[in-house]
């Protein structure tokens, strides 16, 4: 493996810890996502790696997807190519189906927020580790926008659609107590106990069998990697024609100035 840019990698016994390191928020990008999904292949053909941990340095677990080629809204509502924009939202969620695709377990340890983006790579992992200073957000509604990164699957398999809808309509974000209670965080600690815990929860997991973990993990996952790769088209097509909307601009521009935006439903 390696070498890393932005990623760091250790094993400790059969426990392997991926740190994401773009603080103070790390924003993530097509690099870092490509990074991180050769890590976890690496660590799929290793044989001494049963579970992954993965975490990240600075004030957040991670806030959400930049590209720093441009293919976002600006704050001042200007827009790049819209073909160049959505083909690099493509080949996004195209490396971000190798995530899903991988055979170990991973608990992920969420420190801080996890918006947008930053849920749905936390959704990734099959437990999240979380403290009460924790927040999960799926604001795309308050940006004018439609989900992504397959959070239309993997947020409805963790918390049930109606939960899942409530965090979509309303762009809420969802306390660290508040997630454990709904089931979205497996744990809750104090946040400086977050990492070690999820180390403790995977060095649990690694105890057991890694041929039986694999295969248990196959059957119960089934066919998250098809069913998240058949979301994120719909997910795209929806997200390009939002994006041509004067709502989605507002929202941006909202989210920039840090107020309320004025929607006008166009």
């Amino acid at each position: 493996m390696g070498p890393f840019k932005e990623i760091a990698v250790e094993k400790s016994g059969h426990v392997a810890l991926i740190e994401i390191r773009r603080p103070p928020h790390n924003f993530f990008d097509i690099a870092l996502i490509q990074e991180i999904a050769g890590t976890l292949e690496a660590l799929d053909a290793d044989a001494g790696c049963r579970a992954v941990v993965w975490a990240a340095q600075g004030k957040s677990f991670c806030a959400g997807a930049n590209f720093g080629d441009g293919s976002t809204l600006d704050a001042e509502g200007r827009r790049p190519d819209d073909l160049a924009r959505s083909a690099a939202v493509q080949h996004l969620y195209i490396e971000g189906n190798r995530l899903f695709r991988t055979k170990k377990p991973i608990i992920a340890a969420v420190h801080g927020a996890a918006v947008g983006g930053g849920l749905g790579l936390a959704m990734v992992a099959d437990f999240r580790v979380a403290c009460p200073e924790a927040r999960f957000c799926a604001n795309f509604t308050r940006l004018g926008f439609h989900p992504g990164f397959g959070l239309t699957v993997t947020l409805p398999l963790v918390i049930g659609p109606t939960k899942a809808a409530l965090m979509f309509y309303t762009s809420r974000r969802v306390s660290g107590e508040e997630a454990y209670a709904w089931g979205l965080a497996d744990v809750l600690v104090p946040q400086d106990e977050v990492r070690a815990a999820a180390m403790t929860l995977a060095a649990e997991v690694a105890e057991n069998s890694p041929l039986g973990l694999i295969s248990t993990r196959a059957t119960m996952r089934g066919d998250i990697a098809e069913r998240v790769l058949r979301a994120t088209e719909h997910e795209l097509k929806e997200q390009t024609r939002l994006r041509r909307t004067d709502d989605f601009k507002e929202g941006v521009k909202a989210t920039a100035e840090r107020r309320l935006p004025n929607f006008a439903g166009r």
